[in-house]
């Protein structure tokens, strides 16, 4: 490795690198700019890379660096090359300063190798006594793959992971089924249990991943597996890159719960955090080596103001070998099917997007844009399809960058899906509109629209909407009556318009024509408490940081409704191939509060008007057949009314509107939704 920043190198591009160009002839005046950005990609990957080797094969800082056992004893290496001396402290030598002095070789590599397989033992404690300028601190090493916490000091340190027999993986060949979208369960495995205390990925295991099984959701998004010093900040402040949260348990135990969800046909996602670090010199890696531009930009640009924490510098050549060996290692070492990316729009932008208003393309191509970040994630995206060519990728992006989800090389980023992240803000301004005034064409509208030729992932509610001091859709809906009218006995019209509108919002997105889904945990049966960890505010208390799973298994409560709907719901899209179809007609009526379309041979209907119901709803088909009702939120079992037949046949005939219009006539009670299959 060079100790020298990747330089942007200027090549020529291609013309069919601009696809995107055809996909898109809006970006036609910022051909200068995609240019530039396809030019920089081949040449710092040229720079990286050379003519031949790939981004697999360069991305293999974690077999290289960190702790290695060999027949002989162990080599321990690090890069940090503005320090003046390395000495490796643990367990094994009583934490002296003194006996085991590193090596310093070429490019700031510091080496030693301690004679004897047994030296290093298993789940022995280890750090490393960094010195720059005469100042000597204790560090974490930055590629240890478990970090632990001492419960009195709570001091971090790492830990040699090498058991007896290393973990035999049963799940030889899985793919997942890559014909199918992702309908994506977001997990925290820490408060997944009930208890009040941090859950366990072998809880997690057997208590959890069974009811996402049987809910019908194909993929999990993990929240949190990063090492991370502070329970409360969501994993998103990592510390440890390299390191599965130890406070959920062991290395083993994660791969376990990862070949059990691959043995139900589940694929996993982490939530990677590659957007910022924690500014934590002790648990982290800033300041490693003595400076703050060793991984980091220096001064207030390697701040994030809003986060209070630590920015990367993706133009030096050894932070993006860092961050690519990542990506390479989470994958391999537990067998991951992809990743969310968090925090992209932090990424993308010098200003990180705070207050930015994205209403022209020229935002997007500004000197406000951070090309080198640009580059790094077109890396990291090639890697990925490299080590598993059916693994996904999703972008957090609130900006709605340009060729976000578009292939690299048509002039993309190469994501695979990106967070409709105006959706659940959409849905939560519709809840403080009266229902009588609500716009079918605003909703048809920000439902559906997206930049061209790229996917989304629909969704109403992740974590960031259950969060304290914000409301679950539920709960924004219901407010205090939750607490004492969702038994199936009580009459309410708080909860009866709730639970109405919880299952309708949450059938239009999914259905609407996003090409994947996305709930998190409880939300889908309308868990009644925000998401509070323990902090000192609230007396260290676990009781916000759980979920309830009981009140959804209850048969008097409505929870259950909502759960039954949610399955339903999940499992007759994913079965009927329904995700990412776009809609072939549609039918909007504002006074009545209708929106209906077809995909495929099934009618979809929706009547959002609060009190309304149509005996006679007639829906042009403009085609002959005869329509049953195969599902509706209106059944019994999903906490509905009981108002719709299943066993009608509705067959096409000339409109009363237009007799030279054919289509139906169904019965639409209000806040309802249909579905009609033709037989």
């Amino acid at each position: 490795m060079r100790n020298k920043e990747a330089v942007n190198k200027e090549v020529m591009v291609d013309e069919k690198g601009l696809r995107i160009l055809e996909i898109d002839p809006w970006l036609e005046p910022y051909k200068g700019d995609l240019e530039m950005r396809m030019s920089r990609y081949e040449g710092v990957k040229k720079e990286l890379l050379g003519e031949n080797k790939s981004f697999k094969d360069f991305a293999n800082g974690h077999d290289y660096f960190g702790f290695h056992r060999t027949n002989t004893g162990w080599f321990y290496r690090e890069w940090a090359p503005a320090a003046d001396a390395l000495f490796l402290i643990g367990d094994f030598n009583d934490w002296d300063r003194t006996t085991h002095e590193m090596t310093k070789k070429e490019n700031g590599i510091w080496e030693i190798f301690i004679p004897g397989k047994g030296t290093l033992k298993h789940q022995s404690r280890v750090k490393v006594h960094v010195v720059h300028d005469g100042q000597g601190k204790d560090r974490v090493p930055l590629y240890v793959t478990r970090a632990v916490q001492d419960p009195e000091t709570y001091d971090f340190c790492g830990q040699i992971w090498k058991p007896y027999r290393n973990y035999k993986w049963q799940d030889a060949g899985f793919q997942g089924d890559k014909s199918k979208e992702p309908i994506i369960y977001e997990a925290h495995i820490g408060m997944a249990q009930e208890k009040e205390a941090i859950g366990t990925y072998k809880e997690f295991e057997e208590n959890i991943l069974p009811r996402i099984k049987e809910l019908g959701y194909n993929t999990i998004q993990f929240m949190a597996l990063m090492e991370h010093p502070y329970y409360g900040s969501f994993g998103y402040h990592v510390s440890n890159f390299f390191a599965a949260s130890s406070r959920f348990g062991t290395p083993d135990e994660l791969k376990s719960l990862v070949d059990k969800a691959h043995d139900m046909g589940i694929r996993v996602l982490m939530d990677i955090v590659q957007s910022h670090a924690v500014k934590n010199i002790y648990e982290g890696i800033n300041e490693f080596d003595g400076t703050d531009y060793q991984f980091f930009h220096s001064g207030e640009k390697g701040t994030h103001s809003a986060w209070d924490s630590k920015l990367f510098n993706y133009g030096k050549r050894e932070v993006i070998h860092f961050l690519l060996s990542n990506v390479k290692y989470w994958m391999e070492e537990y067998h991951l099917d992809g990743f969310r990316f968090d925090g992209v729009t932090s990424m993308l932008y010098h200003d990180h997007g705070l207050g930015t208003a994205f209403d022209n393309y020229a935002k997007y191509f500004s000197l406000n844009t951070d090309v080198e970040a640009v580059t790094y994630l077109q890396f990291a995206n090639e890697l990925i399809k490299e080590i598993k060519p059916e693994a996904l990728s999703v972008a957090e992006d609130m900006s709605g960058m340009p060729g976000m989800c578009l292939p690299i090389e048509d002039g993309g980023i190469g994501f695979d899906y990106r967070l409709s992240m105006g959706m659940p803000d959409y849905w939560f301004k519709m809840l403080k509109v009266n229902d009588h005034d609500w716009s079918m064409q605003t909703l048809w509208k920000e439902l559906s629209a997206g930049r061209p030729g790229e996917k989304r992932i629909g969704y109403v509610e992740s974590h960031d909407q259950a969060l304290v001091g914000d409301k679950t859709l539920i709960f924004s809906m219901a407010d205090k009556e939750m607490y004492w009218h969702m038994d199936k006995e009580s009459q309410n019209m708080a909860i009866d318009r709730a639970v109405a509108l919880h299952k309708m919002i949450r059938f239009i997105t999914i259905s609407m024509g996003t090409e994947g889904y996305l709930t998190f945990m409880g939300n889908e049966f309308g868990h009644p408490e925000w998401v509070d960890f323990p902090r000192e505010g609230n007396g260290w208390s676990y009781k916000y940081c759980r979920r309830q799973w009981s009140i959804s298994d209850n048969p008097l409560l409505r929870y259950e409704d909502l759960k039954h709907f949610d399955g339903a719901m999940v499992q007759f899209m994913d079965r009927k191939g329904m995700m990412g179809v776009a809609p072939e007609q549609l039918w909007l009526d504002e006074n009545r509060k209708i929106i209906a379309f077809r995909k495929k041979d099934h009618i979809f209907i929706f009547n959002f008007h609060p009190t309304e119901s149509y005996a006679n709803l007639e829906i042009p088909i403009h085609r002959d057949g005869k329509y049953k009702v195969v599902l509706d939120t209106d059944e019994e079992k999903f906490g509905g009314f009981n108002r719709i037949a299943h066993d009608i046949k509705y067959e096409v005939h000339p409109l009363d509107m237009d007799p030279n219009v054919k289509g139906i006539s169904v019965y639409s009670p209000s806040r309802t939704a249909i579905v009609l299959k033709k037989l």
